[in-house]
């Protein structure tokens, strides 16, 4: 099927003048300082009036005045009262191109999906919209409402649903051949399937999507997130090195799209990628460098936190930090993941430094000093013994921890070996001279 027998509602530049009502805008505009309630009432009343035939002044009024309500419900955090907004907007698309209506509808769902929480309001209002494009046949439309709904499910951690989603609208974009949102979508599929930990089918969806973007203009905020994705999976692998250039290359490429809540989220990376390579006393120096400085807040102070606690070697130090820090740190699975790496290396060498002045210690004892209970302490110590990093016996019947000396390497087994090479040189040599005789 060719793609302009669909429809023809892509994205384009349509240039809108709004020189005609700039001094009505503008006197709303500075309402908004002032009153924001009669600001809202007065985009809304310009919204709501209807428009007579087709009056290309009173279109543009009233198409602008809607983004401007729309922006304006966005900083409120008016959550509900922007999905009503969208509602209420798709009768006057019909009076739009569908290039025009396309991108208005776009922009307000945005404002409406950027609003904080209410996730369940917001995948409900995703799929109302998608079935009206279905229904009205706005093909491309449709498609670009099922990405940002992938995008809300991929936010809400419904991985599942995101994955259910996302196979359908793959076969039909291989059809249509529109390598651009092809690349968004296999990089959605990559982070859906690294999720629920399928890495090898993450792998295989990130290579695809760099495959594609190599043969179309990839824009600089798509080629940092490909760039992202792509540290993610070697951080993975534990090849923190690769994957801190990766973020690098992110972070840098986010600060220039301008997207600062990604560039922030490339930063972190970046510090939990120097952390996890015992670099953590140079995460001071990554903050404060030139690029970095302007993103201080919370999150940095979040991941210095944590590198001075590895620096330390202090688990307390780092549950503290965990427990002043939690939404900057566990709200993200990434650096959810490490940190528990990172914390199982801190108890570990917590409990070799405890136990190593000890012959026999009672279990409880250590639990009381490093602030863990019992059975957390004993399940640890049982998992050292049988990775061979502790010498010794758990005595469940004392609750106690029997320490050994470091055994002696037996070197009999060496030495045999070298007597067998030597004595294969003597035969050898003896071969040759029998040779010589006969």
């Amino acid at each position: 099927m060719d793609r302009m027998d669909i429809d023809d509602d892509e994205p384009a530049v349509v240039a809108r003048t709004e020189a005609p009502f700039s001094e009505e805008f503008a006197h709303i505009e500075a309402l908004e300082v002032t009153d924001k309630d009669a600001a809202l009432k007065a985009w809304s009343d310009i919204a709501a009036a209807p428009v007579q035939g087709k009056d290309d002044f009173a279109l543009k009024r009233k198409e602008a005045a809607i983004l401007k309500q729309g922006k304006l419900l966005l900083k409120l955090h008016k959550t509900t009262e922007l999905g009503q907004l969208i509602l209420a907007t798709r009768p006057f698309l019909d009076s739009l191109s569908k290039a025009r209506g396309g991108q208005l509808f776009k922009n307000l769902l945005d404002f409406f999906l950027e609003t904080p929480n209410a996730v369940e309001e917001k995948v409900s209002i995703c799929n109302d919209c998608i079935a009206w494009a279905q229904a009205e046949k706005r093909t491309f439309l449709r498609q670009s409402l099922e990405i940002r709904l992938v995008q809300l499910l991929l936010q809400a951690r419904s991985f599942q649903s995101a994955l259910a989603r996302i196979n359908p609208m793959l076969k039909e974009l291989k059809r249509l051949d529109d390598k651009s949102l092809l690349v968004d979508v296999h990089l959605m599929e990559s982070k859906a399937y690294y999720a629920v930990s399928n890495y090898p089918k993450s792998r295989a969806a990130l290579v695809a999507a760099r495959s594609l973007a190599n043969g179309i203009y990839c824009p600089p905020k798509m080629q940092a997130a490909l760039d992202l994705q792509s540290g993610i999976l070697h951080a993975q692998e534990g090849d923190f090195k690769t994957a801190y250039s990766y973020f690098y290359e992110a972070f840098e490429g986010f600060d220039s799209a301008t997207a600062p809540s990604q560039a922030i989220q490339g930063l972190k990376y970046m510090l939990l990628t120097k952390i996890m390579l015992d670099q953590a006393s140079e995460v001071s120096s990554v903050i404060t460098g030139k690029l970095a400085l302007q993103y201080s807040g919370r999150d940095l102070d979040a991941m210095t936190a944590i590198a001075n606690a590895s620096i330390h070697r202090s688990l307390a130090e780092f549950h503290t930090a965990l427990a002043a820090y939690h939404d900057e740190l566990a709200a993200d699975i990434i650096i959810s993941a490490h940190l528990q790496e990172l914390r199982d290396s801190l108890l570990q060498q917590n409990l070799v430094r405890l136990v190593e002045p000890f012959a026999r210690v009672e279990i409880g004892h250590i639990a009381g000093v490093i602030g863990l209970e019992t059975d957390i302490v004993e399940r640890k110590l049982s998992q050292m013994i049988l990775d061979k990093k502790l010498n010794g016996i758990l005595d469940q019947g004392t609750g106690c921890l029997a320490i050994f000396d470091a055994p002696a390497a037996d070197k009999t087994y060496t030495a045999a070996l070298a007597t067998v090479q030597q004595m294969g040189h003597v035969v050898d040599a003896l071969y040759k001279r029998a040779q010589k005789i006969f």
